[in-house]
């Protein structure tokens, strides 16, 4: 049953016990007159006398019904607070929800880097997980590369402490002179790939005392 049948059952009961003390006073009313013209005036006085106390009576008879009335009303009350405390809770409950996934939509989503083998990398982004084999690994580190060249701030001037790296001893190389002088050298790392460096005919000597020196 809802809340409007529960008002609806419960002012249906008030009327009721409003109508059934009305229909209980008025039959004593037209009693007491009919036995007070029927007897004497010695037993008319002594009516008088009984209907000068019976309001008393027909008093509490009806502040009783007040009462039940009053309660009524108070139980409908009690149950519209219960049901707007519950819509209030269920309203809460619907937003708690809404409001957590509005957080984690604003939350930045972390990347997750795993290497489940050797020749394969996982990475997981909001959940979504996908498996790049080497070749394309290879197209990811070309493509991050290129994109970080053009971004702030740029690599670190000096080698950083704690640097870890994987070194290519002997790597294949090639050389291609510019049409301004400068030599371009490109070095394969076997984990970077192919990393192309131009340098100017100055440089191209500092390069030489560097390698040269004891």
């Amino acid at each position: 049953m809802n809340l409007q049948d529960q008002i609806g059952v419960l002012e249906a009961g008030v009327d009721q016990l409003l109508q059934a003390a009305a229909a209980a006073h008025a039959p004593r009313a037209d009693e007491r007159a009919a036995v007070a013209q029927q007897e004497s005036p010695v037993a008319k006085s002594d009516m008088e006398q009984a209907v000068a106390v019976e309001p008393p009576a027909i008093a509490v008879d009806t502040a009783a019904d007040a009462a039940a009335a009053t309660a009524a009303v108070e139980s409908v009350d009690a149950v519209e607070a219960a049901s707007a405390t519950a819509a209030a809770t269920e309203t809460a409950k619907a937003v708690e929800p809404a409001a957590e996934a509005a957080n984690a939509a604003h939350a930045q989503p972390e990347l997750h880097v795993a290497r489940p083998s050797q020749n394969e990398i996982t990475l997981t982004i909001g959940g979504q997980t996908v498996t790049l084999n080497a070749l394309q690994v290879g197209q990811m580190i070309e493509e991050l590369s290129n994109a970080r060249a053009s971004m702030q701030p740029e690599p670190p001037p000096g080698i950083p402490q704690g640097w870890r790296f994987a070194s290519t001893r002997n790597p294949m190389m090639a050389v291609q002179k510019q049409s301004n002088g400068d030599r371009l050298l490109v070095l394969r790392h076997t984990g970077h790939g192919w990393v192309p460096f131009t340098f100017s005919p100055d440089i191209v000597v500092q390069m030489y005392m560097l390698l040269t020196q004891r």
